[in-house]
């Protein structure tokens, strides 16, 4: 006769944590993306309002990488790529 497989409780709260987490990091992701992306487009079509775009996209370069959603380097790279492009408008 087959064993039964004894799921702890833990480990089906575990599973919900986890789908939490990931959930909740996914649209912190998806919303910093599209921050990046903005300051980009600004960039490239020379726009008014970059350093207000900029601003907000290092903020939240930052809020990620400090909450562990990014790693520290990745937002500091992409925080230095972004402050170059915008530089050299000016």
């Amino acid at each position: 006769m087959a064993e039964k497989k004894v799921v702890k409780r833990k480990g089906l709260k575990n599973v919900r944590q986890t789908k939490k987490r990931h959930a909740r990091n996914l649209a912190e992701k998806n919303h910093l993306k599209k921050l990046v992306k903005a300051v980009r487009q600004a960039v490239t079509k020379k726009e008014a309002g970059i350093a207000e775009k900029l601003k907000a996209a290092v903020s939240v370069l930052d809020k990620a990488a400090e909450k562990g959603i990014i790693h520290r380097n990745k937002a500091d790279r992409l925080k230095s790529r972004l402050m170059l492009a915008a530089n050299k408008i000016k």
